[in-house]
């Protein structure tokens, strides 16, 4: 049996006309009317200027205390942590050796001040011709002398005989030589003393050397030998770190550099102390600009009597200057960051215009306007997020007070 299609096809026909008729209109959006802000006005106000930046704690002074002489080491008296004292002993090198050295030397110059007949070290020549081997010297030379003058008056009177006259000229010329000769080599004999004295002081120095000692008051930061360590002449052996004062350094931009004076005080935050605030004044300026960062160093000396702050630390200072200015700030709400830039949105006559602005430093609650604002216009405060030029808005509130008074922080 066959059966048509027809009939089946022209009524799917007719279903399908009828729903391409039908047109479903989509609900209209209702109009909500102007958005409701609230509002502040761009105003002046008079700040002084504060330098924010953040550092690095330094060490007063740090020394790596180093062997000056070779030995063995036989005590280790401080270690990592101590505080020591100045004069204390930190490491002693055995001075067997030295000793027997300082023997050798303090007999070589007892042997050269007995030749001058000096009994203490103390005493000088204070004429050559006072010592004994010139005096002697000079006593043959006067006999010798003596002895010629008056051969040479026989002779001259014809009861002196040649010969003698010849022997007594020998004999003056032979102790004028042996007198000459004897003060330089006391000369000599003087400067031998004194170079013994020299090698000796030299000779006991190193003795001393072999108790190392801290050169002034500090903590022990590192420790770098053991006994029975053979040291030698610069090997290191212990770190000291003074850190009362302490030093912060900071980097300040260049723009700021009239701004820092030497004794400005410095309020310091630190990290690990975030219920306290710290002390200090500005006390060294570099006198150079890093061209890479185009900044400066500035240090800040701290007290430090009970070591709480270490070096290495990275605290933030604020420092009051003399700088006064006149600025432009909104509350710091007016200013919305999107895409890249910060907006403002400025009503006139209660339509909003959106404009890219300027911003410079922050206070408590405002925000200073650099630029894209004049002093007077309107901005809203809130809500920004359904703000953009050309929306109508109603105001119904006013943030009309300036914001608390506050600082300006310059930033790095």
């Amino acid at each position: 049996m066959r059966l048509s299609l027809q009939p089946f096809l022209l009524a799917l026909l007719i279903l399908l006309s009828s729903c391409a008729k039908k047109v479903v209109e989509a609900p209209k959006k209702e109009s909500t009317g102007p958005v409701q802000v609230r509002a502040a006005q761009v105003r002046p106000r008079q700040v002084q200027r504060i330098v924010d930046s953040v550092g690095t704690f330094y060490p007063y002074d740090e020394v790596l205390v180093s062997a000056e002489i070779e030995g063995k080491v036989d005590q280790v008296k401080v270690d990592l942590g101590d505080a020591v004292s100045e004069g204390q002993v930190l490491v002693h090198v055995s001075d067997e050796e030295q000793r027997y050295l300082l023997a050798q030397n303090e007999a070589q110059l007892r042997m050269s001040m007995e030749k001058l007949g000096l009994k203490t070290e103390k005493e000088r020549i204070a004429d050559v011709r006072e010592t004994p081997d010139v005096r002697r010297a000079a006593a043959d030379l006067t006999e010798a002398r003596q002895r010629f003058n008056r051969i040479t008056n026989l002779v001259n009177q014809g009861i002196g005989a040649k010969v003698e006259l010849d022997q007594a000229t020998a004999r003056f010329q032979s102790a004028q030589a042996a007198y000459d000769a004897t003060v330089n080599q006391t000369r000599n004999l003087i400067q031998e003393v004194e170079r013994a004295k020299a090698q000796l002081d030299l000779q006991r120095k190193k003795l001393r050397d072999t108790t190392v000692r801290a050169p002034f008051a500090a903590f022990v930061k590192d420790r770098q030998v053991a006994v029975g360590q053979y040291v030698r002449p610069n090997a290191p052996l212990i770190t000291l770190v003074k850190t009362d004062p302490i030093r912060l350094r900071l980097e300040v931009p260049e723009r700021m550099a009239p701004w820092i004076k030497n004794g400005q005080t410095a309020e310091i935050l630190v990290e690990a102390f975030t219920d306290r605030r710290f002390s200090g004044k500005i006390w060294r300026i570099a006198p150079t600009v890093d061209q890479t960062k185009r900044t400066f160093v500035v240090e800040a000396l701290i007290a430090n009597p009970r070591g709480e702050l270490k070096p290495g630390s990275y605290a933030r200072a604020r420092v009051p200057t003399d700088k006064s200015e006149r600025v432009m700030v909104v509350p710091a709400r007016a200013v919305n960051y999107v895409l890249g830039s910060n907006k403002a949105y400025v009503i006139n006559q209660e339509v909003i215009e959106a404009r890219e602005v300027k911003v410079g430093d922050r206070f408590e609650g405002a925000i200073e306007i650099l630029d894209g604002l004049q002093e007077g216009e309107q901005v809203a405060t809130g809500p920004l997020a359904k703000l953009d030029t050309g929306v109508q808005v109603r105001v119904i509130g006013r943030d009309e007070g300036d914001p608390p008074p506050a600082d300006r922080k310059a930033s790095e």
